[in-house]
């Protein structure tokens, strides 16, 4: 399940704006295009959709897992969608798809995406199945769920402790749905990085002006402990901490416009 604990990690988790099943995965494929491992050579909305024609990739119970296969060595990555409304994409069962987990499979990866889509299985018939995915009110509901169904996966192979780092890390980095592909969340992101310590007063650096201003009067110590603020009308989320000598702090943030 490394792939999907990596996508919720760097905000591939996304809410289908689209039912129509090919506008649905052309919108995935772009996600997927925008990964900078990615071959720029191979058109991925096109093999996906080229692969549905062969094949429907639906699995039944409420989830598919389109995907396109290339040559040579890489990483295996994913995309993972969210159709509130379901989307009629065909399955065996004729059941609405509401669940899709598109993958980029290098020739390297082709085992390892087997045994990931195995694990996926076994993850959701162990829960409840899709069920929690169909009552999911928002995409933070979906992601919870998605971190379950890694967490069950990440106990069985790694050590304990490891794995509750793991999922803290990943909860973490998924904290708001600001970090998500979605058009309208795209437009209320701003990268902010904010400078503590030294015995100075604390600032921001943005393109901002409002947002500056509102960071600066906010209580900037909170970040050393926490990892969002309010500022404003703003929610500030701490993406990484870096220390200086001999008393200095770098936070890298993504601010959230409300």
């Amino acid at each position: 399940m490394k792939s999907i604990l990596t996508a919720l990690q760097d905000g591939r988790l996304i809410e289908l704006p689209e039912t129509d099943k090919d506008k649905a995965l052309r919108y995935m494929a772009s996600i997927l295009e925008a990964i900078p491992e990615v071959s720029s050579n191979v058109d991925i909305a096109e093999g996906v959709l080229e692969r549905e024609r062969t094949a429907n990739t639906g699995i039944g119970k409420g989830w598919a897992c389109p995907h396109i296969r290339v040559d040579g060595d890489g990483e295996l990555f994913s995309v993972i969608g969210w159709s509130p409304a379901g989307i009629d994409y065909g399955a065996p069962d004729k059941e609405k798809v509401r669940l899709l987990v598109m993958y980029y499979i290098p020739g390297n990866q082709r085992m390892v995406y087997l045994k990931e889509l195995s694990g996926l299985a076994k993850a959701i018939q162990k829960g409840q199945g899709i069920e929690n995915i169909e009552k999911a009110a928002s995409l933070n509901d979906v992601r919870n769920e998605l971190l379950n169904w890694v967490s069950a996966s990440i106990d069985n192979t790694v050590p304990q402790a490891k794995a509750r780092m793991i999922k803290l890390e990943a909860k973490h980095a998924q904290a708001a749905e600001a970090v998500c592909f979605t058009a309208q969340g795209l437009e209320r992101l701003v990268p902010l990085y904010v400078i503590t310590g030294g015995g100075a007063r604390s600032f921001a650096l943005a393109q901002d002006a409002d947002l500056v201003r509102a960071v600066e009067a906010a209580d900037l110590g909170q970040l050393a402990e926490k990892q969002d603020l309010e500022a404003g009308n703003y929610k500030i989320f701490v993406r990484s901490r870096t220390l200086y000598k001999p008393d200095r702090a770098m936070y890298d943030c993504i601010a959230v416009k409300r």
